[in-house]
């Protein structure tokens, strides 16, 4: 699902750049050639067309972003030993017992008498 979605917004990408490149920075483009009139037999200026395309192809390269975002597992690929550690991190401190079987060490002996 995951490539899908990228190959889908690469796509979405490549045809941006091009409907971009297509347009005339001064506001012509491939309509300036129907500059005379805004319908052609019904068919709208190539203009209002690709300024269309370009706002379509934005908001869905977003939403193809956003939909990454989403379908992206939250912990990511974590190792064997990453999760090892992070358990022994997790894992709370257990007091030792001391052995019952010893004895107690002596207190110090007093050496400085006066």
């Amino acid at each position: 699902m995951l490539y899908t979605i990228v190959i889908l917004a690469i796509i979405v990408c490549v045809l941006l750049v091009l409907i971009v490149l297509i347009q005339n920075p001064k506001g012509g483009g491939l309509s300036s050639g129907f500059a005379g009139s805004n319908n052609i037999m019904g068919v709208q200026r190539t203009g209002d067309f690709l300024e269309k395309g370009t706002w379509v192809l934005a908001v869905s390269l977003m939403v193809l972003s956003l939909l990454v975002n989403v379908v992206v597992d939250k912990g990511g690929a974590v190792n064997q030993e990453g999760r090892e550690i992070q358990d022994q991190i997790n894992k709370p401190a257990v007091p030792v017992a001391a052995p019952s079987s010893l004895p107690l060490p002596a207190a110090p002996a007093d050496t400085n008498k006066k």
